[in-house]
């Protein structure tokens, strides 16, 4: 006896182990700084928490149905139409325990065993694991530095299989800040369209683009891409609203069907007090979104600044997000107070 080949196959989240770690660090009175979580420092709005503790006050204690409140499914759908150019009815949202649970919901939805769903790297670590849950096969699709690390049409094409089922875009992105401009969404969208591939767009930092940037949904390039897309977002970082957990997707109605049946079962309904937080949040104007991104664009431009003025150490300039990918090739072989660089040489390989 023992657990399943599936549940030895899934790593955990080394942003979670990273994370627990430091919080452990400093907790023993180490001089240690956390760089692992992606997790804005602001503190949710406080009309946002008003929402939350009016609902607790009138007992929204109960439960919902099962892939969210109608009131919060009008607001993505408001939302989506504002923001993206985007028409999607209620029925076609379903609301999850955040982005992740979104993620997971979609890759059982959509994979049967053995189907490929394609990764753009570097990618957000829980990519792979989440398309192992969902019995699907994770295929790497490496990116360059100077390329700003975004893949080509032709570098798409070169990667689709007969088993490929999906491809996943971050725009911006997860740990690179990148963010694909209008010509290469168009340009994907139609390769996509041309082999039938469903595309998981995750937008959940849209908000987060800086030097005159714009963020397109992939989904607004027209009804036949829109038909294949599943576009995740959630309020965990556009609101500073991590630990409320509250994502969502959009998609079509069969799959949206699909993955609230999923739902039903795996956990029922969204935090309900949370969801009226969301509804708030999503109803409410972008000033404190606006007021953090202008300061999470002053802190790239120092830490840009800052790396790249350093020997050894280099990066691009990300364009969305509130993350640096740092290039440190430079700096494997050498010790630092200490501690082993090269990776590869302590492992052994």
């Amino acid at each position: 006896m023992g657990i399943s080949k599936k549940a030895q196959s899934i790593s955990p989240s080394p942003t979670m182990t990273i994370d627990a770690k430091y919080k452990a660090m400093r907790a023993a009175g180490e001089d240690v700084i956390g760089f692992a979580a992606g997790e804005p420092d602001f503190d949710t709005p406080d009309y946002i928490k008003a929402a939350a503790i009016e609902a607790i006050n009138k007992g929204f204690t109960k439960y919902t149905p099962a892939s969210g409140t109608p009131e919060l499914k009008r607001a993505i759908c408001d939302k989506l139409q504002r923001d993206n150019g985007l028409t999607y009815k209620p029925s076609d949202i379903v609301v999850s325990n955040g982005a992740k649970h979104s993620l997971v919901n979609i890759f059982v939805a959509i994979c049967d065993p053995g189907d490929e769903i394609i990764i753009p790297a570097p990618y957000w670590v829980s990519y792979p694991e989440m398309v192992k849950i969902g019995d699907g096969v994770p295929v790497i699709m490496h990116t360059k530095e100077e390329d700003y690390f975004k893949f080509t049409v032709d570098d798409l094409r070169r990667m689709i299989t007969p088993k490929t089922r999906g491809l996943i875009i971050n725009s911006p992105s997860n740990p690179t800040g990148m963010v694909y401009s209008r010509q290469e969404l168009a340009d994907i969208a139609a390769l996509a369209v041309e082999k039938n591939i469903y595309v998981i767009s995750d937008e959940i930092y849209e908000k987060l683009v800086y030097d005159d940037v714009k963020h397109f949904s992939i989904a607004s390039f027209g009804e036949e891409i829109k038909n294949l897309t599943i576009v995740v977002n959630g309020v965990s970082k556009s609101h500073a609203m991590t630990g409320w957990r509250i994502g969502y997707t959009a998609s079509n109605a069969e799959i949206a069907k699909a993955m609230a049946d999923i739902q039903s079962h795996a956990t029922s309904n969204p935090n309900s007090i949370a969801q009226v937080a969301a509804t708030a949040a999503l109803n409410g104007n972008d000033e404190f979104v606006e007021m953090m991104r202008n300061e999470f664009l002053l802190r790239r431009n120092y830490m840009v600044e800052r790396i790249n003025s350093m020997s050894s150490i280099s990066c691009k300039s990300p364009h969305g997000a509130f993350y640096v990918m740092m290039n440190v090739a430079n700096l494997l072989g050498q010790e630092y107070y200490g501690k082993w660089l090269d990776y590869k040489k302590k492992a052994g390989l």
